[in-house]
């Protein structure tokens, strides 16, 4: 059967011209299957765009020559004149679209365009390459993760704790950030909570961080008393925020809001009203998980959270599209496990959504 790849590319110049990078990233059915990302010298931001575009095509074609392959990236130009659309004046964008144009048979490739907060795997590999320069080698993932487990170093290990039940939880009821809904846990809640610390007791962390709602508090205070650890709270950890769809259950949701509905499930970038889009709340995650790995180097933390955010986590440790985050859903008083090694940000899913059954 012909396989079908998803590429997304971008490219970028610190000048334009100016020292310039590409990234481009691979992925079959949510699954990334190659990151590529490096300098190519002083080039223009376009010239580093068809960079990533001919990188992926590249890799794409290497991996299955057979393969229909839907790139999408967030340079117009690019886009357009790779469709034929537009026509190419300037000679090196006419050298380049030639090139890209005989890796894979142009029939078996659609071109689309995507707005830039949709295209960020691609573009912070760019910028990876740029701030790591010629270092910042082309490099599958899955070899450099073999040379990270087996190397000295030793990760940042990030233990996610999803809450315990609320009123809410069963029902499925959006519950967010807002403090007008800001459910405690039921008795079930806190026995799932007590089996949790239990289990987060023996792995031994060495700081606690939680969100700072009362359903995430109550959690990390049976986590506090069983580790001895006190918690420190912090609003980077907080639940995804869903605006007017707050204490609503899925279905009212799209039967009040039909348009925003359709929206925020058929796009990462689409928000809730007055709410927080999935790409907001995933750059959020990303940012969180940086600052611990740098504040706590090699250390062991435990952080009570929500549902939303470990499922943007077990996205980004997985360098996984953001539309895997449709297809993720976290149980109460989980524990889902990262590594990450603090010299490069390499990560790894360790765990997911591991069930600890209250006795």
């Amino acid at each position: 059967m012909a396989r079908t790849f998803h590429l997304t590319a971008d490219g970028g110049s610190r000048g334009n011209p100016g020292p310039a990078a590409y990234g481009a990233v691979v992925s079959e059915n949510g699954m990334v299957l190659e990151e590529l990302y490096d300098v190519i010298g002083i080039a223009s931001n376009n010239v580093a765009e068809y960079s990533g575009l001919i990188a992926g095509l590249r890799k794409a074609h290497e991996l299955d020559p057979k393969a229909t392959i839907n790139v999408q990236m967030d340079s117009k130009l690019v886009i357009e004149q790779m469709s034929g659309r537009w026509q190419i004046k300037h000679p090196d964008m006419r050298k380049l679209a030639a090139e890209a144009r005989s890796i894979h048979p142009l029939e078996l490739i659609t071109f689309s365009w995507i707005p830039r907060e949709e295209n960020s795997h691609a573009d912070r590999l760019a910028n990876k390459a740029l701030d790591g320069g010629s270092g910042s080698a082309n490099k599958p993932v899955l070899n450099h993760l073999v040379e990270r487990l087996v190397s000295s170093e030793i990760p940042t290990t990030i233990m996610f704790v999803r809450h315990g039940e609320t009123p809410l939880t069963p029902v499925r009821k959006f519950s967010g950030v807002s403090k007008k809904m800001d459910p405690a846990l039921t008795e079930t809640g806190i026995a799932q909570a007590k089996a949790i610390a239990i289990e987060v007791a023996a792995r031994k962390p060495d700081v606690l961080i939680a969100s700072p709602l009362m359903r995430t508090m109550m959690t990390a205070k049976e986590v506090s008393d069983t580790t001895g650890l006190d918690p420190i709270f912090d609003d980077q950890w907080v639940e995804m925020d869903f605006g007017l769809w707050e204490g609503l259950i899925p279905s009212e949701a799209k039967e009040q809001f039909p348009d925003e509905w359709q929206g925020w499930i058929s796009s990462p970038s689409s928000r809730p009203p007055q709410g927080e889009s999935y790409s907001e709340l995933f750059s959020r995650v990303e940012a969180g998980v940086n600052h611990i790995v740098q504040q706590y180097p090699g250390q062991k933390v435990c952080i009570v959270t929500h549902n939303m955010v470990i499922r943007a986590l077990a996205t980004y440790a997985m360098s996984a599209s953001l539309e895997s985050m449709y297809h993720i859903d976290i149980l109460p008083c989980s524990i889902t496990t990262v590594a990450v090694w603090p010299s490069d940000g390499l990560r790894a899913l360790k765990s997911l959504s591991e069930r600890v059954v209250a006795k």
